[in-house]
């Protein structure tokens, strides 16, 4: 999962537009960008538009549904789970907690439509609230849906009333960091894809390009993005280089042809357990992207 990008589920013109937008993943959002009134709409919408045309895109299949809280859940997946989405995006989790109690809905829904034990997978928002980035700590097994973690500023910021989540140069204030770290280290312990939040300002597209590259050093693996404008930049982004790909290759290979010893010698230089670690998962991300060694 690359890019991630948001559709409304109450515009067939918006989810023709995102269906055909390369993205990895087009999340059909039933939450913040539908109104109020507008969800029984949207939910028809939504399922009767991926039932007819998922034959026609590439892209995986996630369905954004109203949080836990607010009693609208249910009525979510009774009207989606027969469309047979790939996942389930989760907002406002609280913790593993509301993986687990997602998981359970999913399992009677399954069972009730012949759908596989677990087809369906579950990517939580895990910054949305002050409780859900104090218990990013406790996605890790909680779950064999769990398919990432991803963040969010926006909602965190409201809760907090927090006037801005950046400063005056764009950057992410120390409260809104923090949830962006504790993302990356909950992905980390639970061995799932770490995915950045959005980039709003979707016209500059230099400054977006700058967040995205940041974001993958820092090891995220993808990004949401909310026009598809945003698509070919995150892939591009997130897309390991044929020259990453040749020196991962190397590596892995040397360490295979010493007998996968502690530390392995090439071209001068030494590379050691944490470095075959990290050429293993930029190898099985190039494999993902299609770019081959």
């Amino acid at each position: 999962m690359r890019s991630l990008l948001f559709v409304p589920g109450d515009s067939e013109r918006k989810l023709e537009r995102g269906f055909g937008a390369g993205a990895d993943v087009v999340i059909v959002d039933l939450e913040d960008s539908v109104a109020p009134h507008n969800k029984a709409l949207a939910r028809g919408v939504a399922a009767r538009f991926i039932l007819e045309r998922r034959a026609q895109t590439t892209s995986a299949i996630y369905v954004r549904v109203n949080d836990l809280a607010t009693g609208l859940t249910d009525d979510d997946l009774a009207a989606l789970v027969p469309a047979k989405p790939d996942g389930i995006m989760l907002p406002k989790s609280n913790g593993g907690q509301d993986v687990q109690h997602l998981s359970a809905k999913l399992r009677v829904r399954e069972a009730e439509k012949g759908l596989a034990d677990g087809a369906i997978k579950i990517l939580p928002i895990i910054t949305e609230t002050p409780a859900g980035v104090l218990a990013a700590a406790t996605y890790a097994g909680t779950s064999a849906r769990l398919a990432g973690l991803t963040w969010g500023a926006e909602d965190l910021s409201a809760a907090l009333g927090a006037r801005s989540a950046r400063d005056e140069h764009g950057r992410y204030t120390d409260v809104f960091r923090h949830a962006r770290t504790m993302t990356i280290l909950a992905a980390g312990a639970a061995e799932v894809a770490a995915i950045d939040t959005v980039f709003p300002n979707f016209r500059d597209m230099a400054a977006f390009a700058a967040e995205c590259a940041e974001a993958e050093r820092d090891g995220f693996t993808g990004k949401m993005a909310i026009h598809p404008d945003q698509v070919p930049v995150i892939n591009a982004a997130f897309t390991p280089s044929a020259e990453a790909v040749r020196q991962s290759a190397a590596i892995v290979a040397a360490f295979a042809a010493a007998g996968s010893p502690g530390v392995v010698a090439i071209d001068g230089k030494m590379f050691d357990r944490p470095h075959l670690r990290l050429a293993e998962r930029l190898l099985a991300r190039a494999k993902a992207a299609g770019v081959s060694a």
